[in-house]
């Protein structure tokens, strides 16, 4: 027998079983209209056409009533009174039967007063709002001056489970969004998944399910392993966004009723997604904790960080993203129709990219887009454009990036520097040959971050090496001002450095950390907790960066002014010299365009100014702005005025010696 033949035999036995059921209670409205003085001889005629109700197949599920009443624990009567109500909706003959039944042509309704008069086997417990009825929700009690007299109202979505129709509770609908079924599953996140479905299953049958906690920055697959191992165990998961709980405690209290009602009714499951909310919100931890602590069917808590215990047992998982060996595996599996040898571009983006498998799919979809497009370029450099673009928006949200316009031919700096700089490049290049095939990285995972300082005064060229290993590297450069990232508030610089790290690590951009010495300086001696903390968020950033699996560079004008015992935790650093006169004849001629128009410029006469790189492009260009506005080619009387311009900009008394023939 077929899946679907089953559900149409069910859905047959199950209407039968729910008309038999109303019925009894038509029969029963009826006998008690009769002796109120109705037709009693009508009333009896008419009982004996009430259909029989023979036990269900069983090989089939049970009718949902019977379901329905012991899994929430109706008793016989209150099963009537909800049946009462569902009459209303489900029969037309029911609201003139009620009328008759009260006596009052306009009690065309059924209440608690008739239900008690009329049914069999009446308790006013039933009335009681910790009763199923009302703790439940199954039926709303309108307004009135009794509760006896107020007309009853079944719950829509019960009705539509009681005909045979599973559907979301629109109050629900309104907080939370189904999981879909998770697709080509990391066989590591396969694991997790499958050990929440025994934990679970060991738990079934018992009052209270353990918590799951999945903790981690790899927030897809926190997505696919819970939807994996409620598929696993026949759950339909939701979830629930932690910032969609409302404050008022009595609405999330019904709410959670509801959901444990769709636990219970629907093989319900939750998933509360913490993963944009930091702990210590008070207002939304408690409405996290009152969640946590009172729904009762089986619950997941995507966080990115650990949270505190609660009263329930609670099963803490770490998801990181798929194994190296597990990206490499569904790289090939996709591009196997795509690249005749994609060997080597997988290893290539495999080394560079930390990515989950949905990012993967993304990024494989955008290069053949690209391909398609007809770009001039093969699908291995559009491939690693895409990882490049899929890794990106939430840095984008956190620093600024940078345009990588710098190149070797334009860094002017000493031999040496220029050899410290290639060297950074090779090891970002080269890490996954020594630290996997050649073995470093089984030795340990710390120090494995590729950190460097770039030390020099303003203007040297700190920022345009930054740039010019970016595009050697085909990576994104983001800067980040560590004035702002800094926090008086203490724990909150860490916090900021986390949130940066974290962005980062899905695409291994390369992070310039601009302005060191906001955080950077003389250790001394601690004498208070500021101290103290000062020193923890040095040593939280030099963590940070040696586990980084980009590379992170730091730049500052004052390396006398930074504690040696920081600096030893640095892997290079590069020295940016104040640039010679024959460096800055070069720099000159880098630095004006071959299309600028100029009239008798003297560049070694420019490079007398003793003004770094910054600068020199500084005047440069607000030499061609000059020159523009008065239409004319740029001359030496432009450079002098923008020198001018540029001194007093920084408060300084432009040298004449320096300039005497300028003009």
């Amino acid at each position: 027998m077929t899946d679907e033949d089953a559900s149409d035999r069910w859905a047959a036995m199950n209407k039968r079983h729910l008309m038999a059921a109303l019925a009894r209670v038509r029969e029963a409205l009826e006998r008690h209209a009769a002796a109120a003085g109705d037709d009693a001889s009508a009333a009896a005629a008419r009982a004996g056409s009430v259909p029989d109700t023979d036990p269900p197949p069983a090989d089939l599920p049970p009718p949902a009533l019977r379901n329905l009443c012991d899994t929430l624990g109706l008793s016989d009567f209150e099963r009537d009174v909800l049946l009462l109500c569902a009459g209303m909706e489900l029969e037309g003959s029911f609201a003139a039967l009620c009328a008759r039944a009260q006596g009052d042509a306009s009690r065309a309704f059924p209440s608690f007063g008739l239900a008690l008069a009329a049914l069999p086997d009446a308790h006013w417990s039933a009335l009681a709002p910790s009763g199923p009825l009302r703790h439940w929700l199954l039926v709303d009690v309108g307004p009135g001056n009794a509760i006896t007299a107020s007309p009853l109202r079944i719950d829509e979505t019960v009705l539509h489970y009681l005909t045979g129709i599973q559907t979301p509770d629109e109050r629900l609908a309104v907080f939370g969004q189904p999981v879909p079924p998770a697709r080509d599953l990391a066989p590591s996140h396969r694991a997790i998944a499958d050990d929440i479905g025994r934990a679970w299953s060991r738990t079934a049958g018992s009052a209270t399910f353990p918590v799951v906690q999945l903790c981690g920055r790899e927030i897809a697959g926190k997505r696919a392993v819970a939807s994996a191992a409620c598929e696993r165990l026949g759950l339909r998961l939701e979830r629930v966004p932690a910032q969609a709980l409302p404050a008022a405690r009595g609405e999330l209290h019904t709410l959670i009723r509801l959901w444990n009602r769709e636990s219970l009714l629907a093989s319900g499951a939750l998933l509360l997604d913490c993963d944009e909310v930091e702990p210590g919100e008070p207002a939304r931890d408690a409405s996290i904790g009152m969640l946590l602590d009172a729904y009762a069917g089986p619950l997941l808590v995507s966080s990115r960080k650990r949270r505190n215990p609660i009263q329930k047992p609670l099963l803490t998982i770490d998801v990181g993203r798929p194994l190296p060996a597990e990206q490499r595996e569904l790289w090939e599996r996709l591009l196997a129709d795509a690249a005749p040898e994609p060997d080597a571009q997988v290893a290539r983006l495999v080394a560079q990219f930390d990515l989950g498998l949905p990012t993967i799919r993304a990024a494989l979809a955008g290069a053949l887009g690209r391909a398609d497009a007809g770009r001039a370029e093969s699908l291995g450099d559009a491939l690693w454009h895409s990882c490049r673009v899929q890794a990106r928006p939430r840095l984008d949200d956190l620093a600024e990036r940078i345009r990588r316009a710098g190149t070797w031919d334009q860094l002017v700096l000493p031999d040496r520097q220029k050899a410290i700089l290639r060297q950074i490049a090779a090891q970002v290049r080269l890490r996954a040959t020594v630290y996997e095939r050649w073995g470093f990285g089984a030795q340990s995972s710390r120090g494995l971050g590729i950190s460097a300082l770039f030390a020099g005064s303003s203007g040297t060229g700190k920022t345009m090496a930054a740039e010019v290993l970016a595009r050697e590297l085909d990576l994104d450069l983001y800067r980040i001002d560590l004035s702002a990232i800094v926090s008086k508030y203490i724990g909150e610089t860490e916090k900021n450095l986390a949130r940066v790290f974290d962005a980062a690590e899905e695409g291994g951009a390369i992070l310039l950390f601009d302005e060191a010495d906001a955080l950077f300086g003389k250790r001394s001696q601690v004498k208070d907790s500021h101290d103290r903390y000062a020193n923890v968020e040095v040593s939280y950033l030099l963590q940070r960066m040696e586990s980084y699996r980009g590379l992170a560079i730091l730049t500052t004008n004052m390396r006398d002014a930074l504690d040696e015992a920081f600096l030893r935790r640095l892997r290079f650093i590069v020295d940016f010299p104040f640039p010679s006169r024959d460096e800055r004849v070069r720099i000159w001629e880098r630095i004006l365009p071959s299309e600028l128009p100029t009239a008798n410029l003297d560049l070694a006469k420019l490079a007398r100014l003793s003004v770094a790189g910054g600068n020199i492009r500084n005047i440069a260009l607000n030499a061609a702005f000059l020159a523009a506005a008065d239409d004319v080619t740029v001359g030496m009387e432009h450079m002098l005025r923008a020198a001018e311009s540029e001194y007093e900009k920084v408060q300084k008394t432009l040298p004449q010696a320096e300039v005497r023939d300028w003009t």
